[in-house]
């Protein structure tokens, strides 16, 4: 079973007004993670017929957005993003602001942190650090996108929206759940409820069979979800920890979400003013 999200949309979600950009878009964002690298991954990604993503990828590469192999005929992104990436910023520096944090619960509990920023009905890890316990669940890595609910992190995030938000997102996650049979809408409610709850999502087996993960949201200076912090591991290193995780995941948060609004920043200069 796939640990990260190969799946996007289903066809449910693609009616002919879905534009030419948004389907570009759709691809770009899809081939950040290396694995959607062949036509039919894309497709399946995507949700596209097999004709549609290619005709979308023959326009891409014209604009050298995209390039393909000939000998393996697998497709990457192209020259030209690497150079609009130059020009680009994240809003967030989620490497600057969060690095501590996710270093300091790798060191203390030996197991892999991630930070995975929200976007739109998926989750995008940003950053990640692997524990010295010798069975690390690296299942992801930077670019790695999952719906929100494949995965503890994605849960957090859900019970941190409004009602409204989180019944918006319900309804699109459920096409996309065909790579997981452990995850379905009445797991998903159940688990938003228990972490709206004990303040913390906690998700066992889900994804990936034996392991599991803690996760609490990170929330900009408005209260708004914007993050999920997490610790991934063997199911029996979460469970026999959960507590103390999700303390640990707490306390951390806060550094994050008071780095994000600037005050640790300004009480440094002030300690040292």
């Amino acid at each position: 079973m796939p640990a990260d999200d190969k799946t996007g949309a289903s066809d449910q979600g693609l009616n002919s007004s879905t534009g030419s950009i948004e389907k570009a878009c759709r691809i770009l964002k899809a081939m950040t993670d290396p694995r959607n690298a062949r036509l039919t991954d894309i497709a399946q990604y995507c949700g596209f017929e097999k004709s549609t993503a290619m005709r979308v990828l023959d326009a891409l590469i014209k604009e050298d957005l995209v390039s393909r192999d000939p000998v393996s005929k697998r497709y990457m992104l192209g020259p030209e993003i690497a150079r609009i990436g130059l020009c680009a910023h994240e809003r967030t520096d989620w490497r600057l602001v969060a690095r501590p944090s996710l270093t300091r619960l790798a060191n203390q509990f030996g197991d892999t942190s991630i930070l995975a920023a929200l976007s739109g009905v998926e989750t995008v890890c940003v950053d990640v650090q692997s524990g010295s316990y010798p069975i690390q669940a690296n299942f992801q890595q930077l670019g790695s996108r999952r719906t929100l609910g494949v995965g503890s992190g994605g849960i957090s995030l859900l019970a941190a929206m409004t009602d409204a938000e989180c019944e918006a997102a319900l309804l699109q996650i459920p096409p996309r759940l065909s790579q997981y049979p452990r995850i379905n809408p009445q797991l998903l409610k159940d688990s938003i409820a228990a972490a709206k709850r004990n303040g913390y999502a906690l998700l066992v087996g889900a994804v990936v069979p034996q392991i599991s993960g803690v996760a609490v949201a990170v929330k900009d200076r408005n209260g708004r979800p914007v993050a999920a912090l997490s610790i991934a591991a063997l199911s029996e290193r979460i469970t026999s920890r959960e507590h103390q995780l999700a303390a640990a995941l707490r306390r951390e948060a806060e550094v994050i979400e008071k780095r994000l609004s600037g005050e640790i920043d300004e009480a440094v200069l002030a300690d040292h003013g």
